[in-house]
C-alpha cells in the first residue's frame, strides 16, 4: 500500500514492491495525480495492480508500506497487521512492536526498492524500468534536488541500462497544467509575499478555493523556479482542510521539522501537511512564528571571515596600491577615513588607472561606495551583496568599525568543507587522547580566555599534523587571530607563571614552572619575500593567510580551539588527503624560490613519514635547487641539524644527492652506502649528535673541503677544528693499523684529538684493528697515569724544569706498557734516571 494523492514516486514504489512480492497484492490508492493516472491509463495493465474495491475478500494480516509511514484505511486489513515501511523520509513516530522500518538517506522511495531488485538480479521489462525511474526522477526533480544522493542517481544509471525510455519520462513530468491547476497558480501568484528571515528569503502563499484541486506540489515546484527562494510554503484551504506544502533549498530551513508542527511530515526540502481548520490567517501566522523561531544562519560571515584587514587612505596614490596588491596578492583593498569605511577600491580599478598612467592620483578618484557586511549576515546575504555589486570581497563592519574581510574564496572553501560532515566530536576526542589531562585543560583555558578579547584560537602545525596520522607530538603551537602577547600576559596575570615575548614575530611563551608545562603562542601573521631565499618581512594576518605562509599542504593544518567550533579542522589546502595518499606537496610555486630551505624540509618529511615528493613539487624543487647556494650558512646549519635529529637522517641525505641538492651546500658530500652504514654504526654505539654525523659526512673530504664546508655552514672554531681533526686522525690510520702496538705508542698518537673526533674515528675507520685501539685509547688507555706527581719528582731531589714533563711523559708509557706497576718501581725508575 501506499499514501492517497499518490505520485509517480508512490505508484513506483508499489510496482516496485510487487516487483519484489509477486504474490502480495499491490493496493491502488483511491486518488492518484493526474500524471500517475494518466500513465496507467496508457501503460497500466502490466503492473496488476488492485482497486480498492476489486481488493479480495480476505483478512490482510502482513502490510508493506511503500513511501509513506500511515497506514491508510482499506477494506479486508486485520486488527493488527504487522506491518514493514519503506519511506525515503526519516523516520517520524515511535514503532509498535509490530511495524518495522527501513529507509534510507535518498530522494526517492523508489531507489530503495529499486537497489533490492538490483541485489536480487530481478529481470525488468522496459515499461518497469521507466516507471521506475520516472519515480526517481519525479521525487529528485531530474536529480537536480539537494535532497538527490548518489545511491538516486545509480539506481536511475541501472535503470536505463535496463532501457527506461527518456521520451516517455519527458512526457510524463513535462505535463501541463489542467485549468483549475493554473487558475490556483494565478491566485498563488497574486498573494504571494516574501519574507526575509534570518537571512533567508523565504516567500508565502495562503489562499483559499471552493473545489478541491489536485497536485498542488506540482504548483510549489512551479512557484520554486519562478522566484527561486530560500524556501516556500504553500497554504491552500480547500473546504474544511488547508494544504500546507512547503519546499527548501537551503540547510537552514528544515521544512519537514515545521511541518511536523502541523501535524505533517516529509524531509528537510519537500514537505507537506493536512491541516483540518478553516482558519486560514491563523495557520499563516503560526507559519510565521515557527519560521522567526527555528530559522538561524548555521553559517555566518563571522565564521568564514579573516581578520587583519589591510586597508588605503583616501589620499593614497594608486601606485602604493598596486605595490600593496602585489605584495600581498589582494583583489582590493577597503578605504578608510578616521576609521570609517568610506569606499572599495578593486584591482580592476588599479588596473584601468595605472593602463591611463594615473599612478600618482589619490584612489579616492577611482573608489567605488562604501559596500559591506557585518558578522552576523548569513552567507545568503553575503552572496547576494557581492552578486548585486560585483565584488569579490567584502568588508565587514560591525559598530561603524571594519572587523575584517570575507572574500569569494572564502566561499569556496565554505562549500567544499560543507559536503564533508562535521568531525569536530572526532578531532575533540583525537585531542584529549593525545594530550595529558593538565595540559589539555591549560590549552581549553587559554582558548577560553582568547574568546573573551574576541579572538580566536587554533593548534597549528606538525601537532595537528600527527594528530591526523595518530603520531605522538606534544610540541604545541597555538596561533592567535589576534594579540597573543596580551594573551600570554593575560594568562600569566589570571593562573601565574611567566612570559617571554619577542615583539618582531607576535610570539609568547607562557610558562608554568611549578607544573612544568608552558605553552608557545603566535599571532597569526603573513609574510612576504623581498627577494629569494631572503628572510620574510612579518605582518599581522588571520590563520588563513598565516597557513598560506607555510611550507607544505600536510603542515597547512589548523584545529580550532574556540568552544563553539572546538575540534574543526581548517584544511585549505587539502593536506589531510596528502597524508593520506603520502604526499608532500608545496602550497605554491614560488614557495621553493621564496625559501630554498624548503627543499630540505621537504625531504625531511618525505623520509620521515615514507611519503613521496608530489611530482609537480618535485619539478619545483630541480628548477629551484641552485637558490640553495645564496641561503645563510646558520639556516642551511639549522635544517641540517634538524635532519640529524631524525631516525635515519642518512635517508634524507641519501635523497638530497638524488635530487641534486647536496652538491649545492658542498660539491664535494657523498651520501653514498658507506656513508649510510657508517651513521647506522653510530647510532648503534653512542646516542647520536649532530657533530658527530657531520664528521662523519665530512671523513673523506680533503683539510681544504672540510674548511671550506665549515665556513659555509658557520660552523664555531671549536666544530671546525674536530671536523679537521676527524680528517687528520684519517690520515693516522696507516700508523695504527698495525697488531701489537704498544699502547704507550696508541696514546702518543691519540691524545692530541678531541674526544668527539676520536668517536667518529672510530666509526668511521674500516680498520677493525684501528677501531679497537681508538676504542682501548677512549675506554682505559686515557685514565692511565703515573702514581708519582711533580710534588714527589721534587721530594726526590729533582729540580723543577723541562725534565718534569719527560719523566712524568715516561713513567706513564711504563705504565701503559705494563713494564711498571708499582709506585715503588716507578721510584726506583727515577732514581736511574737520575
Amino acid at each position: 500500500m501506499t499514501h492517497e494523492n499518490a505520485d509517480l514516486d508512490a505508484l513506483a514504489s508499489l510496482a516496485a514492491a510487487k516487483k519484489l512480492y509477486p504474490d502480495a497484492v499491490a493496493l491502488l490508492p483511491r486518488r492518484l495525480n493526474r500524471n500517475g493516472r494518466d500513465f496507467l491509463t496508457l501503460y497500466g495493465e502490466p503492473f496488476q495492480f488492485t482497486l480498492q474495491e476489486q481488493a479480495p475478500r480476505r483478512r490482510f494480516k502482513h502490510i508493506l508500506l511503500v513511501d509513506t509511514q500511515s497506514l491508510p484505511s482499506a477494506r479486508g486489513i486485520a486488527d493488527a497487521p504487522t506491518v514493514h515501511i519503506v519511506d525515503h523520509h526519516p523516520l517520524a513516530r515511535a514503532l509498535d512492536e509490530r511495524t518495522t522500518f527501513s529507509g534510507g538517506d535518498v530522494g526517492a522511495s523508489t531507489t530503495l526498492l529499486v537497489e533490492t531488485i538490483r541485489e536480487k538480479n530481478l529481470p525488468l521489462t522496459r515499461l518497469e524500468a521507466t516507471l521506475f525511474a520516472l519515480g526517481i526522477y519525479e521525487d529528485t526533480g531530474s536529480l537536480a534536488y539537494s535532497s538527490t544522493t548518489a545511491r538516486d542517481l545509480k539506481a536511475a544509471a541501472f535503470l536505463v541500462e535496463q532501457g527506461a525510455s527518456f521520451d516517455l519520462i519527458g512526457e510524463f513530468l513535462r505535463q501541463p497544467l489542467a485549468e483549475e491547476q493554473r487558475a490556483l497558480y494565478n491566485q498563488l501568484l497574486r498573494r504571494a509575499q516574501t519574507h526575509e528571515i534570518g537571512g533567508q528569503t523565504i516567500v508565502i502563499s495562503a489562499v483559499s478555493v471552493k473545489d478541491y484541486v489536485q497536485e498542488v506540489s506540482t504548483l510549489a515546484h512551479q512557484l520554486m523556479l519562478l522566484y527561486d527562494p530560500n524556501a516556500l510554503f504553500l497554504l491552500v484551504q480547500m473546504r474544511n482542510e488547508i494544504q500546507l506544502i512547503a519546499r527548501s533549498r537551503s540547510e537552514a530551513i528544515d521544512v519537514a521539522e515545521i511541518a511536523r508542527a502541523f501535524g505533517g511530515g516529509g524531509h528537510t526540502t519537500a514537505a507537506a501537511a493536512l491541516i483540518h481548520s478553516r482558519g486560514l490567517k491563523t495557520q499563516q501566522k503560526k507559519l510565521l512564528q515557527l519560521l522567526e523561531q527555528q530559522i538561524e544562519p548555521q553559517t555566518t560571515v563571522h565564521d568564514i571571515m579573516s581578520y587583519g584587514v589591510r586597508v588605503l587612505a583616501p589620499g593614497d596614490t594608486i601606485a602604493h596600491a598596486a605595490e600593496q596588491a602585489r605584495r600581498w596578492g589582494h583583489e582590493g583593498f577597503p578605504v578608510v577615513s578616521k576609521k570609517k569605511l568610506v569606499g572599495v577600491l578593486t584591482r580592476r580599478e588599479i588596473d584601468r588607472a595605472l593602463h591611463h598612467k594615473l599612478q600618482k592620483q589619490a584612489v579616492s578618484r577611482f573608489m567605488s561606495e562604501p559596500v559591506s557586511v557585518a558578522p552576523g549576515d548569513s552567507i545568503e546575504q553575503l552572496q547576494r551583496v557581492m552578486t548585486q555589486h560585483s565584488l569579490g570581497q567584502l568588508p565587514v563592519v560591525q559598530d561603524g568599525n571594519i572587523v575584517g574581510i570575507v572574500t569569494r574564496t572564502d566561499l569556496l572553501k565554505l562549500y567544499s568543507e560543507s559536503a564533508r560532515p562535521s568531525r569536530n566530536a572526532e578531532f575533540a576526542a583525537r585531542l584529549e587522547r593525545a594530550l595529558p589531562r593538565d595540559l589539555l585543560l591549560l590549552v581549553q583555558n587559554a582558548a577560553r580566555m582568547a574568546r573573551e578579547f574576541g579572538y580566536s584560537t587554533y593548534l597549528v602545525g606538525g601537532f595537528v599534523r600527527d594528530l591526523c596520522i595518530g603520531e605522538a607530538n606534544l610540541d604545541i603551537d597555538i596561533v592567535v587571530e589576534g594579540d597573543a602577547i596580551q594573551l600570554a600576559r593575560q594568562l600569566a596575570e589570571r593562573y601565574g607563571g611567566r612570559v617571554h615575548t619577542h615583539a618582531r614575530f607576535g610570539t609568547a611563551k607562557w610558562i608554568l614552572e611549578d607544573e612544568g608545562l608552558h605553552l608557545d603562542f603566535a599571532t597569526a601573521r603573513t609574510e612576504f619575500y623581498e627577494y629569494p631565499s631572503a628572510l620574510p618581512d612579518v605582518e599581522r594576518s588571520s590563520i588563513k593567510l598565516d597557513l598560506h605562509r607555510r611550507d607544505f599542504t600536510i603542515n597547512a593544518l589548523a584545529l580550532c580551539l574556540d568552544p563553539e567550533r572546538y575540534g574543526f579542522l581548517l584544511d585549505p589546502y587539502g593536506g589531510e588527503v596528502d597524508l593520506q595518499r603520502g604526499l608532500v606537496r608545496v602550497l605554491h610555486n614560488l614557495s621553493f624560490i621564496e625559501d630554498p630551505t624548503r627543499i630540505l624540509r621537504a625531504v625531511r618529511f618525505e623520509q620521515r613519514f615514507g611519503f613521496t615528493i608530489e611530482a609537480r613539487t618535485g619539478q619545483l624543487i630541480d628548477d629551484a635547487r641552485h637558490l640553495l647556494e645564496k641561503v645563510s650558512g646558520q639556516r642551511l646549519r639549522h635544517e641540517l641539524d634538524l635532519i640529524f635529529g631524525e631516525a635515519e637522517p642518512e635517508r634524507a641525505l641519501a635523497r638530497l644527492q638524488q635530487l641534486g641538492a647536496l652538491v649545492k651546500i658542498q660539491t664535494s658530500l657523498n651520501a653514498d652506502d658507506w656513508l649510510a652504514s657508517k651513521f647506522a654504526g653510530l647510532r648503534q654505539a653512542y646516542t647520536p649528535t649532530p657533530i658527530l654525523y657531520l664528521g662523519l659526512l665530512a671523513y673523506r673530504l680533503r683539510t681544504s673541503e672540510v674548511r671550506a664546508l665549515a665556513k659555509r655552514l658557520r660552523l664555531v672554531k671549536g666544530e671546525t677544528e674536530i671536523l679537521v681533526e676527524v680528517v687528520t686522525l684519517r690520515l693516522l690510520e696507516r700508523q695504527l693499523n698495525h697488531p701489537n702496538l704498544a699502547p704507550s705508542r696508541v696514546v702518543e698518537l691519540l691524545e692530541r684529538f678531541d674526544d668527539a673526533a676520536l668517536a667518529v674515528f672510530a666509526i668511521a675507520t674500516d680498520s677493525e684493528q684501528t677501531a679497537q685501539y681508538v676504542d682501548q685509547y677512549r675506554g682505559e688507555w686515557r685514565g692511565v697515569q703515573s702514581a708519582l706527581t711533580g710534588n714527589d719528582l721534587k721530594a726526590l731531589g729533582l729540580e723543577p724544569g723541562p725534565r718534569y714533563k719527560e719523566i712524568l711523559s715516561a713513567l706513564r708509557a711504563q705504565r701503559l706498557d705494563g713494564t711498571i706497576t708499582e709506585r715503588e718501581q716507578e721510584e726506583e725508575f727515577v732514581r736511574t734516571r737520575l
